[in-house]
């Protein structure tokens, strides 16, 4: 069986190799990585300072589109997960501490797969509103930024826990609430400052009314939150 030859010039084909695990420039300018071959520390140190990048965003929003240029949910998901591991009651015959008779009663805090639920239902249910109204943004930018604006949350939350680790009184109950609430107003603050600009003029106002509702409930979970 005969084959014709090629008449295709070897000089005319051409393209683009990228050398494993070195940086490369798409068409619109932004840097893309090539992480086939490369190793996974390389990998994951990359993808933490990432992450560190959008928390450090968060804090100082002033770049409005630094969450929804290259979203993911690893933060999200870090975050999630600390808020439900900190929220999380006693239940109900838990053996107490060393030293202490009894069992412990159910403090009345939310399960771990409760707080799971909550935020990710929570978030699902506000990007939906976004989108719903007309919003410029795709499902998982929105979540993302709902996801990584639970950091001040957060914050605010380790400090609550280690007032509780002094007697209870009614000042301690007040440094609580300025806390949690300047976590509520930061999260709220650059959650909206994020997606502002995904929401139509006309809108807004129905836009944020769901993403201040959100951070109040988990705020509130936040507030109410004492060691049994």
């Amino acid at each position: 069986m005969m084959y014709e030859e090629s008449s295709v010039d070897p000089s005319e084909i051409g393209g683009q190799i990228n050398v494993p695990g070195q940086p490369s420039r798409s068409a619109d300018g932004t840097v893309e990585y090539n992480t086939l071959d490369e190793p996974i520390k390389e990998t994951i140190m990359r993808d933490l300072k990432a992450v560190g990048t959008k928390f450090w965003h968060v804090m100082y929003p002033r770049e409005k589109k630094a969450l929804l240029k290259e979203w993911d949910l690893w933060g999200p998901l870090i975050l999630c997960t600390i808020l439900a591991v900190m929220l999380q009651g006693s239940p109900e015959g838990e053996t107490p501490a060393a030293g202490k008779s009894g069992t412990l009663a159910n403090d009345g805090g939310p399960e771990f797969a409760e707080v799971f639920v909550i935020v990710w239902v929570g978030s699902a249910v506000v990007t939906l509103n976004t989108k719903l109204l007309g919003g410029s943004i795709s499902f998982f930018q929105s979540v993302c930024v709902l996801g990584y604006c639970l950091f001040p949350t957060i914050v605010a939350l380790m400090l609550c826990w280690l007032v509780l680790l002094f007697e209870q009184t009614t000042a301690l109950f007040a440094v609580r609430l300025v806390i949690t609430c300047l976590g509520f107003g930061w999260a709220t603050y650059a959650s909206v400052k994020f997606l502002d600009d995904s929401q139509p003029p006309s809108r807004k106002a129905l836009g944020v009314y769901p993403i201040f509702l959100f951070y109040f409930v988990i705020s509130w979970l936040i507030i109410s939150h004492a060691d049994s």
